[in-house]
Parts: structure tokens; C-alpha cells; sequence
């Protein structure tokens, strides 16, 4: 792997430094729920603090559409990332063209979210960089370490790479290292748990991944159009009709590399979309002869299925889990992804919790991050990256496989 790392911009003490985080964090009624992002940042920031350097981190935060909102502000942020410093850490909320303060060596600030100008997602090169040239002015050299962003070409992810000198963090190099073992040099047997909502979602890893592993478990709202294409009834539950020739394009194309596609053989149905819900268990090919009918929802693998997952993924020595297996934010629908993350937890080999909803879920599970071998901060990017999709924000840090 070749990659530009923090020893490529040489000693750092007394000089400014821009660092691109991912602290899209979510938020409810302005507490944070989830700080794993911003956990993952601390070895970069800290290894730059102790230097001496003089650090100023950039981030966005949800969609604001090129507009200060204040849902969408970074200040608890910045509170949250100096409780896990134990530093103060400064909050900016002026326009980056404003002309910045100095910082004192081994000081941190943290600027306002980066959307709230509609130049950091522009389509236009020009008004991306004209926002980098801003950005610039904060920093002598530039770090990226927000993993979750580097398949999107914006103005802190690319354009600010290629005007200040810049390497990747720890974060960045952590993640590559791990998903190049994915990709590279899986041991096995090799395992890939998808879920989620949209088979769409998940074409490009399918279709990259199935000549690598050896079994594909599936489960999620994804799972009801794998159902549907091999002829069953599945209600009122999720389905991407448009996708059903593709399914059973990929069916065939498993049976003939020898990959086993396990799909779930019980689920659990409701009769709304709700987590008061009336619900129960039935087989995966019975949706419609339960109590509700057509109109049923099926909302989770069920018990069967979670025990048949567990299984093969304890006895895989690499495993990649992408999507949640139901509507875990729901207790009654949760005890399918609940069995996957405890059996990611005993994998004797490397276990990889593939970011976005899989990461959110083991933690709101109750599940330590030490429990598995790498939890993702990356979804998009982590599955972009399975599928050799070219990343700019890597490329341009001088990235090659």
C-alpha cells in the first residue's frame, strides 16, 4: 500500500495544521448519541497536540443545503471532543474567509460545519477551491482523517489536498490496512453479512465480493427482494421490484462460483411500522399466511435464522458486516442484529463491523468497540472502497493498492 502518512510532513511542532475529520455524529435534541467518530479522531489529534503543533479541525455535519442551521451546528462537538482531549478545545463559528486567529502551540480549535457554505459540495472545481484556498489560510500543511468523506470529491476532501501539503492520518491508514485485508488477503473461511433496506445499495459490494468469499448471509429489508425473486410472497415488506432480475442474476452466478447466498428461512412479521407493533414469528416463504396478511411487514430475521447466521460467522475466520438485520431501533426487531454482533464478537480472526447503520447499531446494542476486530467509520466509503471504486480523497493523498 502506498499512501502519504504524518511522517511525510516532517516535524510538526509550532506549525499550523489543518485536519479534516468525519464528526458526523447524530444528534438528538442537541446531545450527542453516538461519539464513535469522534473517538476514532483522538490518536491523530492527540500524536499532533503532543508535538506542539497548532491544530485546526474541519468537519460537516448532516445536510444543512449550503446554509447555517442550528441543528446542525458542531459546537457539541467541540464540547465532546475536549472532554475526550482533556483540553479546551475552541470553537470557531466565523466564515472561514474571515482571517483566523493564532493558536498557541499545542492548541485545538474546531471551525462551524463546513456545509453551512454551499462551496465545500459544489459540482464546480472552481468554487471547491475557492473555499480551499480558504480553508488554507488556517494551516501550513493539511491531514486528512475523515474516512467517511474520501469517496466524495469536496472542497476539505480533494481541492484542500492539492493546496496545502498533505498526508493522511492514523484513522485513514488504519481503515485501508484493514479493508485491503478484505480485499487482498482474506483468510479463511470468508463471510459477508449484508443488510440494510435497498438491494440497490448493495450491488456494487455483491458483485465485487462474491468471487472472494464464501458465504453471503442476507437479511434486512434487502432480504424481502431476494425472497421475491425466488417466488415468494412477501407482503407488504420492502421490495425493489426494478432489482428482482438482478437477484436472480446473482443467485446463479453464486451456485456457479460455489458461493453459498444463505437467506433467512424465518422472520419476524408486524402489522405496521411501529415499535408498539403487533408482531410473530413465521417462515420466510409463510409472510402472507400470517394474521396480517398481505399488508404484513416483515421487520427481522427471525430466531432460526439469527442462530443460522451465528453459526457460520463463528466459525469464519474473516468476516465484513454491512446493514443492520432489521428495524433495530425497535426492541422487539433488534434480536437479529443482536445475534450477528454477538457472533461478530467471537470470531477468531478478523471481524469488521462495515460502518453507517452496523456501527450505530452494535453501540446502541450495548456492544464495546474493543469487542470486534474494526468498526468502520466509513460506511459509503467502506463499500466503495470493496468495490474498487476509485476514491478521490485517497488518490489524492498519492493512495495506490
Amino acid at each position: 500500500m502506498t499512501l502519504r502518512t504524518l511522517d511525510a510532513l516532517g516535524p510538526l511542532a509550532g506549525r499550523a495544521v489543518v485536519v479534516r475529520c468525519d464528526f458526523n455524529v447524530p444528534l438528538k435534541d442537541g446531545a450527542i448519541t453516538d461519539d464513535g467518530r469522534i473517538r476514532a479522531s483522538l490518536p491523530t489529534l492527540t500524536a499532533l497536540l503532543e508535538q506542539g503543533a497548532r491544530v485546526t479541525v474541519v468537519s460537516h455535519l448532516g445536510r444543512p443545503a449550503g446554509t447555517p442551521q442550528e441543528m446542525y451546528s458542531l459546537g457539541p462537538v467541540a464540547a465532546r471532543l475536549g472532554e475526550l482531549l482533556g483540553t479546551s478545545v475552541a470553537f470557531d463559528s466565523a466564515p472561514a474567509a474571515e482571517t483566523p486567529t493564532e493558536l498557541a502551540d499545542g492548541a485545538i480549535r474546531l471551525l462551524e460545519n463546513l456545509r453551512f457554505d454551499p462551496r465545500e459540495t459544489s459540482k464546480d472545481a472552481g468554487e471547491r477551491q475557492a473555499y480551499a484556498d480558504e480553508l488554507a489560510a488556517f494551516g501550513e500543511v493539511f491531514v486528512s482523517d475523515g474516512f467517511g468523506v474520501v469517496h466524495r470529491k469536496q472542497a476539505s476532501v480533494y481541492e484542500l489536498a492539492t493546496t496545502l501539503p498533505s498526508a493522511a492520518g492514523t484513522l485513514i491508514a488504519a481503515e485501508l490496512e484493514v479493508l485491503e485485508r478484505l480485499t487482498t488477503r482474506p483468510e479463511k473461511p470468508y463471510a459477508v453479512v449484508l443488510g440494510g433496506s435497498k438491494v440497490s445499495d448493495k450491488l456494487g459490494v455483491i458483485d465485487a465480493l462474491l468471487p472472494r468469499v464464501d458465504a453471503v448471509l442476507v437479511g434486512g429489508g434487502m432480504l424481502f427482494t431476494f425472497l421475491a425473486a425466488q417466488g415468494h410472497a412477501v407482503g407488504g415488506s420492502l421490495l425493489e421490484d426494478d432489482q428482482l432480475d438482478t437477484v436472480r442474476g446473482y443467485l446463479q452466478r453464486a451456485e456457479e462460483l460455489g458461493v453459498e447466498i444463505v437467506l433467512p428461512t424465518d422472520v419476524v412479521v408486524a402489522d405496521r411500522f411501529a415499535a408498539d407493533a403487533a408482531h410473530e414469528v413465521t417462515a420466510a416463504d409463510a409472510i402472507e399466511g400470517t394474521p396480517f396478511g398481505a399488508s404484513g411487514l416483515g421487520l427481522d430475521i427471525g430466531p432460526e435464522t439469527g442462530r443460522r447466521f451465528a453459526e457460520i460467522i463463528a466459525r469464519s475466520k474473516t468476516v465484513f458486516w454491512n446493514g443492520p438485520m432489521g428495524v433495530f431501533e425497535f426492541d422487539a426487531f433488534a434480536e437479529g442484529t443482536r445475534a450477528v454482533a454477538d457472533a461478530l464478537t467471537r470470531v477468531d480472526g478478523l471481524s469488521v463491523v462495515g460502518g453507517g447503520d452496523s456501527a450505530a447499531a452494535v453501540r446502541a446494542l450495548g456492544f464495546a468497540d474493543d469487542r470486534f476486530g474494526h468498526i468502520s467509520t466509513g460506511g459509503g466509503a467502506s463499500l466503495e472502497f470493496l468495490e474498487g471504486k476509485e476514491l478521490p480523497g485517497l488518490e489524492v493523498l498519492g493512495w495506490q493498492a
